[in-house]
C-alpha cells in the first residue's frame, strides 16, 4: 500500500477545515462584540429567544416555514426536469405537467384553508 496516494486527500481535508475554521475563527476574534435589545429581540421565530422553555408560542410560524420547505423542494425536482426535457419526450413533459397540476392542487388546497395567512 503507497501511502503517497493519500496525501492530495489530506491536502484536501486540510484546505477544507482551513477555509471552513479559519475565517470563523477570526470573525469570533477580532469581530465586535456589542449586544443590544434589538440584537437580542426575537427574530423569526415569535417569542423572545431567552424566556421559559415550558412557554405557550403560536405554531402558526412553524407551519408555514414547513410549507415552504415542502414547496421549495418539489419545486427543486423542476430543474432536473427542465434540463433533460429535450430527451423525455412527450412522455416526459406529460409526467411533469401532472407534477405541477399536483402541486398546484395541494398550493390552492393551503391557501385555501388559511395556512398562508397571516394575522
Amino acid at each position: 500500500m503507497n501511502l503517497e496516494l493519500y496525501l492530495p486527500v489530506l491536502l484536501f481535508i486540510l484546505v477544507g477545515l482551513a477555509v471552513g475554521v479559519l475565517p470563523q475563527l477570526i470573525g469570533y476574534v477580532l469581530g465586535p462584540n456589542r449586544p443590544d435589545p434589538e440584537k437580542n429581540s426575537p427574530y423569526e421565530c415569535g417569542f423572545e429567544a431567552f424566556e421559559d422553555a415550558r412557554m405557550k408560542f403560536d405554531v402558526r410560524y412553524y407551519l408555514v416555514a414547513i410549507l415552504f420547505i415542502l414547496f421549495d423542494l418539489e419545486i427543486a425536482f423542476l430543474f432536473p426536469w427542465a434540463v433533460a426535457f429535450s430527451e423525455i419526450g412527450f412522455t416526459g413533459f406529460l409526467a411533469g405537467m401532472m407534477f405541477l397540476a399536483i402541486l398546484t392542487v395541494g398550493f390552492v388546497y393551503e391557501w385555501k384553508k388559511g395556512a398562508l395567512d397571516w394575522e
